[in-house]
C-alpha cells in the first residue's frame, strides 16, 4: 500500500453485543446466576469501518442507530478511531441493534439478535447532495448485505452512478436477499468485487456444492458470466480464490495459532477496501486482506482483534 491517504465509505450494519457468562444455560423457566457481563458496540459495518481506519483510510460509515444510550455509544466508539459518523443516523422509534448471548463453561452459545434500526434504513436515508458528494469523493465503497434489500440495492446503484468502485459482502441470509432459483437482486451482479465466503457462493449457483477449489472456481466462473466484476471468495483454511474475466487465482492461507474466528471476515473485508482504496491490484489487495483476517483469527473478541497496519505489514513479509 501507498502513503497516500485513502478515502472509504463502509455501509452496514450496527449493534451492541451483549454476553452473559454462565456455568449453564437456563432450562425452561428458570433462572440461571451468570458469573460475568459484557456490552460491546460490535456489528459488520462497524467492525470493517474500523479495519479499514486502522489501515489508514478516511473513513465515513453509513448506518443506522436507535435515539438511546447505546447509540451514542456506538457513535463515541467509532470516533475514537477516527471514523466519521456524519451519516450514521437516528431512527425515530425503533432502539440500536443488540445481540445478546449466553455462553457456558464450555464455551458454546445462545444468542438472540434484534435488528433494530438496522431495519429502517430506507433509500431516502442516501438521497441527497451530502450523500452524492460524500460517495463521489470515496475511492472505494464497502456495502455489507446485512440490511434492507431495497436499500442495498440503492446503495450499489449510488455507488455505480458517482463512478465510486463498489465492494460487496452479500452476508447471505434467504429472508433478506428473497431469492428465486439462487438469483440475487439484479443490482447486486453489478458489484466491481463480491465478496462471498464459499457457502454463500454456493447457494447462488447450480454447480455442485462440495467445499473445494475446484467448485469454487466452478461458482465464481458463474458469478462473473452473471455480471459480477470479480468474485473474490474466501474459503477459511484453505485462503481465497479469485476470479474474474482473466481466470481464477488461489491466494494461499496464512500460518497462524487459530483462537477464535469472530472477526475474521470483518477484518478481511475491511482490510481488502482499504488495499483496493489505493489502487492495488487484486491479487495484492486479496493478500493484504488474507493477512488482516488471518491475525483477526489469532486473537480472542471482535473490535479488540482486529489488527493494525504495520502487524498486516509484517506478517506480510513472512510470505517467500
Amino acid at each position: 500500500m501507498t502513503a497516500e491517504k485513502p478515502t472509504v465509505v463502509v455501509i452496514g450494519s450496527v449493534c451492541v453485543d451483549m454476553a452473559i457468562r454462565c456455568q449453564e444455560f437456563p432450562a425452561g423457566s428458570e433462572i440461571t446466576f451468570g458469573s460475568g457481563f459484557s456490552c460491546t458496540p460490535a456489528g459488520s459495518g462497524l467492525n470493517q469501518a474500523i479495519q479499514a481506519a486502522l489501515c489508514g483510510c478516511e473513513v465515513s460509515l453509513v448506518a443506522k442507530v436507535g435515539k438511546d444510550h447505546f447509540g451514542q455509544m456506538i457513535k463515541s466508539n467509532l470516533a475514537d478511531f477516527g471514523v466519521n459518523c456524519d451519516f450514521v443516523f437516528e431512527a425515530e422509534a425503533k432502539n440500536t441493534g443488540a445481540a445478546v448471548s449466553f455462553v457456558n463453561s464450555t464455551g458454546a452459545n445462545r444468542t438472540v439478535v434484534s435488528e433494530g434500526a438496522n431495519r429502517a434504513l430506507c433509500p431516502g436515508d442516501i438521497r441527497g447532495a451530502d450523500f452524492e458528494k460524500l460517495i463521489s469523493s470515496a475511492n472505494i465503497c464497502l456495502i455489507n448485505g446485512q440490511l434492507p434489500h431495497d436499500f442495498v440495492c440503492s446503495a450499489i446503484r449510488a455507488g455505480k452512478l458517482a463512478h465510486t468502485k463498489v465492494i460487496l459482502d452479500p452476508a447471505l441470509s434467504g429472508e433478506q436477499f428473497q431469492r428465486q432459483s439462487g438469483q440475487l437482486p439484479m443490482d447486486y451482479y453489478t458489484a466491481d468485487i463480491l465478496v462471498p465466503n464459499f457457502a454463500e457462493a454456493a447457494e447462488l449457483s447450480s454447480a455442485v456444492q462440495n467445499h473445494n477449489i475446484h467448485n469454487a472456481k466452478l461458482i465464481g466462473s458463474d458469478l462473473i458470466a452473471r455480471g459480477v466484476g470479480c468474485a473474490v471468495i474466501t474459503l477459511g483454511r484453505r485462503g481465497a480464490l479469485i476470479v474474474n474475466k482473466d481466470g481464477a487465482n488461489h491466494i494461499p492461507p496464512f500460518e497462524v495459532k487459530f483462537v477464535d474466528h469472530t472477526a475474521c471476515g470483518d477484518a478481511f473485508n475491511g482490510a481488502l477496501a482499504a488495499s483496493c482504496a489505493v489502487g492495488d491490484e487484486i491479487k495484492k489487495a486479496v493478500k493484504f486482506a488474507s493477512a488482516a483476517g488471518a491475525l483477526a483469527c489469532s486473537k480472542f473478541g471482535s473490535q479488540e482483534s482486529l489488527p493494525k497496519k504495520a502487524e498486516i505489514i509484517e506478517l506480510l513479509q513472512t510470505l517467500p
